[in-house]
C-alpha cells in the first residue's frame, strides 16, 4: 500500500511576510496589488480569511470587508527563496517529489530516507523540520493516493495532519461533498448538483452514459474517485503545459496599436525562454479580458516560432480576431506551448515557466 503526503505550507506568501515583519504578526494581511491600481489579492492571511478575504478578489474590494488589511506588495524572489528551503527537506526525504506550486507538493513516502514506517511519522518530522528551517507552519495529508492526501491536508488548516488509514477510507469519503473531487471545480460542481449529486457517495448511484453526456470525457474518471479509487502516481518534476506573461492595465485600452506594443514586449519575454531552451513553440495564445471581465482566449497552431517577431505576429494576428480596439480591455496575455527542438516539427514535453506581470 503506497504511503502518499501532500503536504501546503499555510497561507504562504503572507506568512513569510509575518514572519519576516514583525509589525504584520496577528494581524490581516493581504499580499497584492495596489486597491487603487485594480490590484488584486494574490494571498491573505488566516486572520484576513475570517474578514472574507480570499486570492484572486479585487483588492478593493478586500479593504471593504476588512477596512484594517495591511497590503504588502509581492517579493517573489523571497517567496521562491523560502520554497526552495522547503522543496530540499522534501527531498531530504524522498525523491518522490512532485510539485503543485511553489507552496505544495505531493510525496511518495512508501519508502523513505528516514526509514519510516509510517507515513504519519514521516509527516510529523517533516513538519516539526520545516518549522526549524522556515520557522513557518505546513498542513500535510497521509493516504494511500493523491486524491484523499490532498483533501486530508486542507482539513485542519493551518498547521495541521489529518491521516486517512486504508481501513478508513470509506468512513472519511462519506463525509465529503463532490466539490471534494479532484478536478470538480464551481462550474461542474453546480451541475453535479442541479443532477441530484450532492454528495460524494452520491456520484457511485450515477448512470455512466448519463453522467458522461452531461460532463463530457471526465466523467468516468470522477465515478473512479467518488469510489476512492486514484492510481495516479507521484511524478517528480512533471513537465507543465505553456511559458507566458501577462498584464491587468491600470486603465482599460481601446488603442489597438498600444495592444500590439504590449503584446510585443510579452512576445520578447516568451522569445527569450524559448532561445535560452533551443526549442520553437507550435502554438501561440493569446489571452483578452474586456472591461466587463469577459474572458476570451484564441490560439493559434503552424509552423514553429522561435524569434519575437514570429511570436508577436501570430499574436497580432490573434487579436484582429478579438474586439480589442471596439471594447475596451483591462488584461492582455500572451503564451506559447506545443514544443519543437531545433531540428524537428513534433510537440516535445511541454514546461511551465511563470513570468511576474509586466510592469
Amino acid at each position: 500500500m503506497r504511503k502518499i503526503l501532500h503536504v501546503d505550507m499555510d497561507a504562504f506568501y503572507a506568512s513569510v511576510e509575518q514572519r519576516d515583519d514583525p509589525s504584520l504578526r496577528g494581524k490581516p494581511v493581504a499580499v497584492g496589488g495596489d486597491p487603487g491600481r485594480r490590484g488584486v489579492v494574490v494571498a491573505a492571511s488566516y486572520e484576513a480569511r475570517a474578514f472574507g478575504v480570499r486570492s484572486a478578489l479585487p483588492m478593493a474590494q478586500a479593504l471593504r470587508l476588512c477596512p484594517r488589511l495591511r497590503i504588502v506588495r509581492p517579493d517573489m524572489a523571497r517567496y521562491q527563496a523560502v520554497s526552495r528551503q522547503v522543496f530540499a527537506l522534501f527531498r531530504e526525504v524522498t525523491p518522490l517529489v512532485e510539485p503543485l506550486s511553489l507552496d505544495e507538493a505531493y510525496l511518495d513516502v512508501t519508502e523513505n530516507a528516514w526509514g519510516e514506517p509510517l507515513g504519519v511519522a514521516v509527516a510529523r518530522r517533516l513538519k516539526a523540520r520545516i518549522r526549524e528551517e522556515t520557522a513557518l507552519t505546513a498542513s500535510a495529508g497521509v493516504a494511500p493516493n493523491k486524491l484523499l492526501a490532498k483533501i486530508a491536508s486542507g482539513w485542519r488548516k493551518p498547521d495541521g495532519l489529518t491521516v486517512v488509514a486504508p481501513e478508513r477510507v470509506e468512513a472519511f469519503l462519506r463525509r465529503l461533498d463532490v466539490d471534494a473531487l479532484w478536478g470538480v471545480g464551481p462550474v461542474t460542481a453546480r451541475k453535479l448538483r442541479e443532477l441530484g449529486f450532492v454528495r460524494l457517495v452520491d456520484l457511485r448511484k450515477a448512470d455512466p452514459a448519463a453522467l458522461e453526456l452531461a460532463l463530457g470525457r471526465h466523467a468516468g474518471e470522477l465515478l473512479r474517485l467518488a469510489h476512492g479509487i486514484d492510481e495516479r502516481p507521484v511524478v517528480p518534476d512533471r513537465p507543465r503545459k505553456s511559458v507566458g506573461a501577462e498584464t491587468t492595465f491600470d486603465e482599460d485600452l481601446t488603442d489597438l496599436e498600444e495592444l500590439r506594443r504590449v503584446g510585443a514586449r510579452m512576445a520578447e519575454r516568451c522569445a527569450a525562454w524559448l532561445l535560452r531552451k533551443a526549442l520553437g513553440a507550435q502554438t501561440v495564445t493569446l489571452k483578452l479580458r474586456y472591461a466587463d471581465f469577459t474572458t476570451v482566449t484564441r490560439s493559434a497552431t503552424g509552423p514553429p516560432v522561435r524569434t519575437a517577431a514570429e511570436v508577436a505576429a501570430r499574436a497580432g494576428a490573434l487579436l484582429d480576431r478579438t474586439e480589442a480596439g471596439a471594447r475596451p480591455v483591462r488584461l492582455l496575455g500572451v503564451s506559447v506551448h506545443g514544443w519543437v527542438g531545433p531540428g524537428d516539427e513534433e510537440p516535445r514535453g511541454q514546461l511551465l515557466l511563470p513570468f511576474p506581470p509586466l510592469p
